[in-house]
């Protein structure tokens, strides 16, 4: 029983590397990057998506004529 309390002690006082908690927080902050690009990109590329699709319209119903 001594020996797991030695071993909990030393890993709770032991400060090198990086913790869960620290994984944690990196992973929020990519997160949290990743949505923020998401979204200011996401008007531009829907105008794209629409210009190209209305291209693509005219030309299948001119073909058609």
């Amino acid at each position: 029983m001594s020996a797991i309390r030695g071993t909990l002690r030393r890993l709770l006082t032991e400060k090198s590397g990086a913790t869960a908690g620290e994984y944690a927080l990196i992973a929020a902050l990519i997160a949290v990057a990743i949505v923020g690009s998401v979204a200011l990109l996401g008007g531009g590329t829907n105008g794209m998506w629409t210009g190209i699709s209305d291209e693509v319209g005219t030309a299948t119903s001119q073909n058609r004529a």
